[in-house]
């Protein structure tokens, strides 16, 4: 294990090399006592994952192999972070969320709880690449909502509550709760009965 800055490393915590944590932002380059990650009770980090400084996760994280979390993202309780996720840093994740494989998530998104997000989707953060500059804003994901694999999400985009997006879609505007966007550019639609919560 590498460590940078003071990290706090709660009970029962698994780590297998190499992890890397509190690795500095860069306001913290050179400062040998930045603040580095508080990590809860009960996680598993598996081998190659970093998470940055001022990184905070609640009990019962669980990454895969070669994840990075960057600086200053809270993450909940029960939370699952597939191999190669990236989440890009000053994001908020949820309790109990379910990030797949090389999940993509850009700076300034909210994930709330129960969110489920398949492999390979991505979400974004800038209208107008590469040119979007302090105007970042990802998308905001509300508690129960699904997105399917190889989705992706425009920046600013909400997805409503217990809003299920299907595999492969390209979401241009909100979807409202309990709504099937399906698609490319997706079409929101009612939600299937089956696919409604119980």
């Amino acid at each position: 294990m590498i460590e940078y800055g003071i990290n706090q490393i709660g009970k029962n915590v698994r780590i297998f090399d190499p992890v890397t944590l509190g690795f500095p932002s860069r306001e913290y380059l050179g400062t040998p006592d930045h603040p580095g990650v508080i990590i809860g009770d009960d996680a598993i980090l598996r081998s190659g994952t970093i998470l940055y400084s001022d990184v905070r996760t609640g009990s019962h994280l669980s990454t895969g192999h070669n994840v990075l979390v960057r600086e200053k993202t809270c993450i909940g309780d029960h939370v699952s972070l597939g191999t190669g996720v990236i989440i890009e840093g000053q994001c908020t994740i949820g309790n109990y969320c379910n990030l797949q494989s090389m999940v993509y998530v850009p700076t300034n998104s909210e994930l709330g709880n129960h969110v489920f997000i398949g492999p390979n989707a991505v979400l974004t953060n800038d209208k107008y690449p590469p040119r979007g500059g302090r105007n970042l804003f990802g998308p905001k994901i509300r508690d129960d909502a699904s997105i399917g694999a190889n989705s992706t999400i425009l920046p600013g985009i909400t997805i409503g509550e217990g809003a299920l997006i299907a595999a492969g879609s390209i979401v241009t505007r909100d979807v409202p709760p309990f709504s099937l966007a399906i698609g490319s550019p997706a079409r929101i639609k009612p939600l299937p009965e089956g696919a409604k919560q119980q």
